[in-house]
């Protein structure tokens, strides 16, 4: 493992892999392979408790790349100097998959919360680039944050499903779509109600009692009370996670179900 970046399985094809990519490198009819050069301008801090601070760097190359590869780029660099020539340590950064089916590589991308292995560069501002960790969650070291209270709020309600059954056939498609959470913490990041320690844990958790509900036949009263507890009364239908989520989950759909 890279001393800078939290890794595992990683690949550097950077290839459209999804049709909306596909459809949106169709949509750029300008040559894209001319090599461009933009500054970088990451959020840093060394540890938990020291304080943050921006450091920028030059990229020059091609913009059809995604920021994850950007980050490799940046950082393969034999001696990494940021634009005021100061050496500069590694940039450290979480990532597994880069193919848009794990979410470690959640951070904030000029302001937009986002996955960095499906945000093209082609797709950014031409000249400059701002990258951040969550804010929702505590840093641990630059864009590396600490994001263990997912799975603890999963825990704290109990949501899991008890003795099995078999769910209703008119409910496969969704159940099967909305198991396809990554738990990255993007809903919560642009979610105006969720405050980490808070009550109130999130669109995350909507769609995670709606699958729970779907398949279990002994515990549906105890996740309605959880549901009812930690997300229904906390949202103000802001609708915001509805348009972050980098897996299109349909959480509209889940939290009507659930408010039946």
């Amino acid at each position: 493992m890279d001393a800078h970046k939290v890794s595992t399985n990683v690949t550097h094809d950077a290839s459209p892999s999804s049709a909306s990519e596909r459809a949106c490198a169709d949509h750029n009819t300008q040559a894209t392979d001319t090599p461009a050069t933009l500054t970088v301008r990451i959020k840093r801090q060394r540890h938990a408790d020291s304080a943050p601070y921006y450091q920028s760097f030059t990229y020059t190359g091609t913009r059809d790349i995604t920021v994850a590869a950007l980050l490799d780029v940046i950082n393969y660099t034999d001696d990494l100097y940021d634009t005021e020539g100061q050496p500069a340590p590694r940039i450290l950064w979480e990532c597994s998959c880069l193919q848009n089916m794990c979410g470690a590589c959640a951070m904030v991308i000029n302001g937009i919360p986002a996955l960095a292995c499906q945000v093209f560069l082609r797709d950014l501002p031409p000249d400059k680039i701002t990258l951040e960790p969550l804010s929702k969650f505590p840093v641990v070291h630059d864009l590396v944050v600490d994001r263990r209270i997912i799975e603890e709020n999963l825990n704290l309600t109990r949501m899991y499903p008890g003795a099995s059954k078999a769910p209703d056939s008119r409910e496969y498609e969704h159940l099967y779509t909305i198991a396809k959470c990554l738990k990255c913490g993007l809903c919560l990041e642009v979610c105006p109600n969720y405050h980490r320690g808070e009550r109130f844990h999130g669109a995350l958790l909507a769609n995670e009692a709606c699958l729970s509900r779907g398949l279990t036949k002994e515990r549906q009263k105890d996740i309605k009370r959880a549901y009812a507890k930690h997300f229904a009364a906390g949202c103000s239908k802001a609708r915001s996670c509805a348009s972050i989520c980098p897996m299109n989950l349909p959480t509209l759909s889940s939290m009507l179900k659930m408010n039946r």
